[in-house]
């Protein structure tokens, strides 16, 4: 069966038919799809039964898995998954939903913040693949937002204004900005500041993107209430509903996203019910910026 997608949105996500995931891709398959996220940035692939290995084996077609050392306060005796995906559900090791109060919950609250994953890498990630094991009854949805089309949408001054400005993103700022606060010196050592460019170009097509997230929280050479307050007015004009599509999960979806083009977001659900996502992370190949370190 062909591989085939439908556009889900006036400027992106594709739906995905003719692949079933359990198997591996052929080059040509691998090919197509990554064309495919080149163009829609969003890809949803619908009733996809698929293991953790079979999961990372998909998306090693697209790049090495991602070192996700530095992404979470969950130490690693105390991980649920041993098979290399990311855990971006809200359970503990016992397989039950975390307690409210408990540090990891509150950490992965951020999730719910507009970001996009390993922006507070100095690499940041390419892809991200989120399978759906077990779906929250009520909430949870997905939301993407397409940076290339609020790029574009900006007036020209503003991109004079905006094209080479460097920002810090950080897990201390997005978490800080919901009263998490509570960092070991190692958990600081570790989530120090990296710079990221504003604008990005994508390798392939050239088109530019606004890159913004929620982990980013001072622009260079602005006052950080200054900076603070260009990033809100561009994040708040790059999720306009214009922009914005909804994933609604259902059990065994998978959705993939590129993060040089797009932002999401997890909206609130009953976190008393257990909620089941695995994400594998491909790994991106370059700094926006020139190797530094932020001050």
């Amino acid at each position: 069966m062909a591989i085939a997608i439908r556009q889900l949105h006036p400027h992106f996500v594709g739906e995905v038919t003719g692949l079933d995931l359990r198997k591996p891709l052929t080059r040509q398959e691998a090919t197509e799809v990554e064309a495919a996220m080149d163009k829609y940035a969003v890809l949803v692939f619908h009733d996809q039964d698929i293991t953790d290995e079979q999961q990372l084996a998909f998306a090693l077609n697209f790049g090495e898995r991602e070192n996700a050392r530095g992404g979470t306060v969950t130490k690693k005796e105390d991980y649920r998954l041993t098979s290399g995906l990311n855990d971006v559900s809200n359970l503990g090791k016992d397989g039950k939903p975390l307690a409210r109060g408990h540090r990891t919950h509150l950490f992965n609250l951020g999730n719910c913040l507009w970001h996009s994953d390993s922006s507070f890498r100095p690499i940041p990630a390419k892809f991200s693949l989120l399978s759906a094991r077990v779906v929250n009854p009520k909430g949870g949805n997905t939301e993407f937002a397409d940076m290339r089309a609020a790029y574009d949408a900006l007036d020209e001054e503003t991109k004079a204004e905006i094209e080479d400005l460097i920002c810090e993103h950080s897990l201390m700022y997005s978490r800080g900005s919901l009263g998490f606060l509570d960092y070991t010196d190692e958990e600081k050592e570790m989530f120090k500041p990296v710079l990221q460019r504003l604008v990005r170009t994508h390798p392939v097509h050239r088109r530019k993107s606004l890159y913004l997230s929620s982990h980013a929280g001072a622009v260079r050479g602005m006052s950080m209430p200054e900076g603070r307050l260009l990033l809100r007015d561009l994040t708040e004009h790059a999720t306009r509903r214009e922009f914005v599509y909804v994933h609604k999960w259902k059990v065994h979806d998978l959705v993939m996203w590129d993060n040089r083009q797009t932002m999401h977001r997890v909206r609130r659900y009953d976190q008393s019910q257990p909620r089941d996502m695995r994400r594998a992370t491909v790994a991106g190949t370059e700094p926006t910026v020139a190797p530094q370190a932020a001050e």
